[in-house]
């Protein structure tokens, strides 16, 4: 008990004094959890618009195993991403691997299902008459499209935010594609992990103050956005 008090006031006070390079490990987290949203968001949701208001041969197969990659392991990913981008894969000459990009591709492809099938629960929701209504009154496609969009904008609020969430506290892709390397690709979880191998468990206790605190965050956002999508929907 005594350890944990004292490893909790040390990270307190580490906090406070903004040591450099806990906020190096913080940015580092921050910058690639972002880009790879944002990468994730602009390719999932245009996907999750058309899956959602498309009729083909085996949607119901594609919707599984959207499903199913919810539910893929992140060493998995690492693991694919690795041998393509490893020395003698395919990408191998581009010298991506243990670099920020790395982790990046590996975090775009484990959200990018959770983005597209997120974004077809929240545009299915939508009344299919504003479909049929904005079509009725001359709309092209691709304005019927923006009318949907903009009555599910909370709900694709919320996949975006799910999906950072996702990735800002995953631990698998970092350490197998980024390398953990100081000032470079170290992130809160793998710093973290190397922290506790090494038994000091301040700068650790600190990081974990801290993504708590930006998980906490994330999900008062994503309450947010699902509380509006309800009200919408009422």
């Amino acid at each position: 008990m005594d350890l944990l008090l004292d490893s909790l006031k040390s990270a307190f006070f580490l906090l406070i004094s903004c040591d450099p390079e806990l906020l190096n490990i913080v940015g580092v987290s921050l910058k690639v959890s972002v880009v790879s949203t944002l990468i994730a968001s602009v390719a999932g949701i245009p996907c999750g618009f058309v899956i959602a208001y498309s009729s083909f041969y085996g949607k119901r197969l594609v919707l599984t195993c959207l499903n199913t990659l919810l539910a893929l392991p992140t060493v998995v990913i690492g693991l694919l991403v690795y041998s393509f981008i490893s020395r003698r894969g395919l990408f191998g000459p581009l010298e991506l691997l243990y670099t920020q990009k790395a982790i990046i591709i590996g975090q775009v492809i484990l959200i990018v299902p959770l983005v597209i099938s997120l974004t077809i629960a929240a545009v299915s929701k939508i009344d299919c008459r504003y479909r049929k209504t904005a079509l009725t009154l001359g709309a092209t496609q691709l304005q019927m499209a923006q009318v949907i969009v903009k009555e599910a904008r909370y709900g694709i609020g919320a996949a975006v935010i799910a999906a950072f969430g996702r990735v800002i506290a995953e631990v698998g892709i970092s350490m197998m594609l980024g390398g953990n390397a100081r000032g470079f690709t170290r992130t809160m979880t793998t710093a973290m992990a190397l922290e506790y191998d090494k038994g000091e468990f301040v700068l650790a206790v600190a990081l974990g103050l801290t993504l708590m605190t930006i998980a906490f965050g994330v999900n008062m956002l994503f309450h947010f956005f699902q509380g509006r999508t309800e009200i919408d929907a009422v």
